[in-house]
């Protein structure tokens, strides 16, 4: 269905015929035009093409208000007659409103302004044929996109000065003082019939439009208009009247079956399947078919079967891990997604045997009350890589985190090729501006170098899950040992930088690192943890120089000390920030 919505009123062009006369008694001057074809329009408001059902087009009255420009303040006249007529909508009707409007399009018509005519029909029902669908209206076969105007009431007509098809065209007559207002119009109708034709051709391809010209007085005699002339058009209009009303009447009796089915399907549906009363309503369906879909649907469901999950996703085993290590729910919903947590919740209390197996993806016997059988059956093996790794990585993070790492904050981290013995330097110079002499010359900078020996050496553990683990079905073994692992991985980092700092290793020039010489290494009783050897301490290293022998220019920012002397450290440095 297409999902543009659509008008609620649609207007059309369409040919007409305006009569004139000149007599002494000057009556009322008269139009006639063909509105509709049947055939495929281009009206605004609707995005695709448009076919009017001619038997869904109600005329529920025949004096219809003529305008000009659809505006109901400007007042033209009213029709006498609106048919269908062999597939074609005809109207003829007179000037009648005493308006300037009025007179203007009368005057005009008379000096040969190629005046227009428009239809306004109020929409009742419209339905869209989709592309490429086919649909039959009017006698004819339509081909889709389209919309299809089932059911429509005519409402007005109006005068406009502009149309899409310069093709068709009227004439004005002028008429005898004692001819019938009548006959003249079925005389133009005979002679404008190729106009209508050609009208028909083209609304297959735009609106059907009508200009208006104007012809010089009629050329008839009086002897060839029969005098029972005013009495021909009593017979048509009576018999086109009869077929507008059976044609409304066929249009109520369609609305009212379908409100009768719509109201029949809601009682059937009692409010309690929605689902089947819209598509019902949507689709057509009748009494019996709605009751046959309500009966399926009130069939008893049969019983839900409960069974442990087989294919969970890895990441749901990974949950369950983490879950049983006592993690903190915190950083468990951190990692995974809601719907991961959920599954994982499910199997929370499996230990190792039951995991592995829910792992697999297989139901293997159990052998809670026979270990052996379950290590046997072990011999045919899994493998469980991804999800073993992923919760070790993750405990192995936790753990190595847990640890203090005081010596981040001291030391820097590098990385080498190999294992071999390698040497950084570290860019000294002395860049500080010289004075520039008489001449402008400017001095050039001394650029330096501080050597730094390394080695990179392999530390590293495994572990593996024993026997009375698995006889245990210990699902904590799964993420203790990893975390522990971690653990003791943070603590080899530290013992080895800390290793190497008390180790004061030798630098290139001979001394070591902390050295009287360096100016970074202070001895004797007076160096104890006080206010006085504090003084001292930053004393000597606001001392520090580079190596061209200026300050090094660094304000000290950390104090480390042993963990005896964390607490009087703090203290110190308090009663310092409060003296």
């Amino acid at each position: 269905m297409s999902n543009t919505k659509q008008p609620e009123y649609l207007t059309f062009r369409c040919p007409l015929t305006v009569e004139a006369a000149t007599s002494s008694d000057k009556p009322m001057p008269s139009f006639r035009m063909v509105a509709y074809t049947g055939g495929v329009m281009r009206i605004s408001g609707f995005p695709h093409p448009v076919v009017v059902d001619l038997e869904g087009l109600a005329l529920d009255r025949q004096d219809i208000p003529v305008r000009l420009d659809h505006n109901p303040r400007q007042g033209v006249g009213h029709t006498q007659r609106v048919a269908i007529e062999n597939g074609k909508v005809v109207a003829e009707g007179l000037i009648s409103r005493d308006t300037s409007w009025a007179r203007d399009v009368a005057k005009s018509a008379a000096n040969g302004f190629p005046w227009q005519a428009s239809i306004g029909a109020a929409v009742v029902d419209a339905e869209f044929v989709p592309n490429g669908h086919q649909v039959n209206v009017n006698g004819r076969t339509f081909v889709g996109p389209l919309h299809v105007v089932r059911q429509a009431v005519l409402k007005e007509i109006s005068f406009v000065d502009s149309g899409a098809d310069a093709a068709t065209s009227a004439r004005i007559a002028a008429q005898q003082k004692e001819q019938s207002s009548m006959t003249k119009p079925n005389a133009t109708s005979t002679e404008s019939q190729p106009d209508a034709g050609q009208t028909d051709g083209n609304t297959d391809t735009a609106e059907t439009t009508a200009d208006v010209a104007t012809e010089t007085k009629a050329t008839e005699t009086p002897a060839q208009e029969p005098k029972a002339a005013p009495a021909a058009p009593a017979t048509p209009a009576t018999v086109n009247a009869a077929a507008d009303d059976d044609i409304l009447t066929k249009m109520r009796q369609r609305m009212a079956a379908e409100t009768r089915r719509v109201e029949a399907i809601r009682k059937l549906c009692g409010g309690k399947h929605p689902d089947i009363e819209a598509q019902a309503i949507e689709e057509g369906w009748d009494e019996t078919k709605v009751e046959l879909h309500i009966l399926r649907a009130s069939r008893p469901a049969s019983p839900a079967v409960r069974t442990t999950p087989r294919n969970t996703s890895p990441q749901v085993f990974e949950a369950v891990a983490m879950m049983a290590s006592g993690l903190p729910n915190s950083q468990v919903e951190a990692l995974y997604a809601e719907p991961v947590l959920e599954a994982a919740d499910k199997l929370r209390g499996v230990g190792i045997q039951e995991f592995c197996e829910l792992a697999s993806g297989q139901h293997l016997p159990r052998f809670r009350r026979d270990a052996t059988g379950w290590l046997q059956a072990a011999f045919s093996t899994t493998s469980l890589p991804g999800i073993l790794s992923n919760i070790a990585n993750k405990m192995l993070l936790e753990g190595y985190n847990y640890v203090e790492d005081a010596w981040r904050r001291i030391a820097k981290i590098a990385s080498v090729n190999d294992f071999k013995e390698h040497t950084r330097y570290r860019m000294t110079g002395s860049f500080q501006f010289q004075q520039v002499g008489p001449d402008g010359e400017l001095k050039h900078g001394q650029l330096g170098e501080q050597q730094f020996g390394q080695k990179a050496d392999t530390h590293g553990i495994m572990f593996a899950l024993t026997r009375q683990m698995i006889i245990n079905d210990d699902m904590g073994a799964f993420t203790d040992i990893p975390r522990q692992i971690g653990m003791g991985a943070a603590e080899a980092i530290a013992d080895a930088v800390w290793g190497l700092w008390l180790r004061n290793p030798v630098q290139s020039d001979g001394k070591a690192f902390f050295h009287a010489d360096h100016k970074n290494y202070l001895t004797g009783v007076d160096t104890a943890l006080t206010v006085d050897s504090l003084t001292d301490a930053e004393v000597a290293f606001a001392s520090q120089t580079k190596p061209n022998g200026k300050p090094l220019g660094i304000a000290p920012s950390l104090l480390l000390v042993p963990t005896a002397l964390k607490v009087p450290a703090e203290m110190l440095m308090k009663s310092l920030l409060l003296n």
